[in-house]
């Protein structure tokens, strides 16, 4: 009985170490969120504001006006921009991430994969090593985005989408990541990032017309790539905090999950303890008894 004792006590200090690492990765989890989600509050509003300018502008041209990074054609190439983490131990957020991936490839562009015309630029880790293992075209130029996040690193792959989709390289451009709500809720989404797309004037509050200076042209121009990089910059703060936020909130279930296990453990080995007592009690009284026989 004492073997088994000694495995119930090796099971809890196994455990109780295992505690401690996921409180501390909850804390740390928690610290980065904060700073996380601070950026991203203070990004949406600007964000927001800028992709409507745009899609009004688009909606509103009425062809005076070339504007080739909103223009539909045949969709033949097409490039996934998908938004996962560098590292693991967060619940389910990678994985819904790239099964969403999958999903969109084969729902909507299933003749495109099927001609090899797919093409997937991971940012994060995981993203990267699964669509490579699995055998995808990926773009692998811009992975190691959240190593040292800046503005200026999200712009590098935002051109790259932009540029490709302008020498016809690319016909369609999706992203795949997820919008920060909570940090108990992350809303896993897709948004079309080229070609730029329309407000339905049907359902759009007001029609603005804008008057451009200088030229609308000219100023179409240089709106239109730095706008595209923002909303891409504002998907990868999204994706940050969300990250961080399932992050913590996977390690909070996984302290409580260890709470649980520990109070099991103690039960066994109170138990076990109880029975070793019991049987050294009943050899005494045994030898006791056989003393006084003799």
């Amino acid at each position: 009985m004492s073997g088994a004792l000694k495995e119930v006590r090796i099971r809890i200090s196994s455990v109780q170490s295992t505690q401690q690492i996921t409180k501390a990765m909850k804390m740390v989890s928690a610290a980065k969120l904060r700073r996380a989600q601070d950026a991203i509050v203070q990004m949406r509003p600007y964000a927001k504001k800028l992709q409507e300018m745009l899609s009004n502008i688009v909606s509103n041209s009425n062809g005076d006006v070339s504007m080739d990074l909103a223009t539909e054609r045949a969709v033949e190439n097409v490039l996934v921009i998908i938004v996962t983490s560098d590292r693991g131990l967060c619940g389910g957020y990678n994985s819904n991430l790239i099964k969403m991936t999958r999903k969109l490839i084969h729902e909507k562009y299933a003749s495109q994969f099927n001609n090899g015309n797919v093409f997937i630029l991971p940012i994060g880790k995981k993203g990267y090593e699964h669509f490579t293992k699995s055998g995808f075209k990926v773009v692998d130029k811009y992975w190691d985005i959240f190593s040292g996040l800046s503005f200026e690193k999200v712009q590098a792959a935002a051109q790259f989408a932009i540029e490709g989709f302008s020498a016809r390289k690319y016909d369609a451009v999706s992203i795949i990541y997820s919008q920060f709500k909570n940090a108990a809720t992350q809303l896993f989404t897709t948004e079309q990032f080229l070609p730029v797309a329309k407000v339905n004037n049907e359902n759009s509050k007001h029609n603005t017309d804008f008057i451009f200076e200088p030229g609308k042209e000219i100023l179409i121009a240089e709106l239109m790539p730095k706008i595209l990089n923002t909303q891409l910059f504002k998907a990868v703060l999204d994706a940050n905090a969300s990250e961080h936020g399932a992050r913590m909130t996977a390690m909070d279930k996984a302290s409580e999950n260890a709470n649980e296990l520990l109070k099991a453990l103690k039960i066994s080995y109170n138990r076990a303890r109880q029975a070793t007592i019991t049987t050294e009690l009943s050899e005494i009284v045994s030898g006791a008894a056989a003393l006084q026989g003799a």
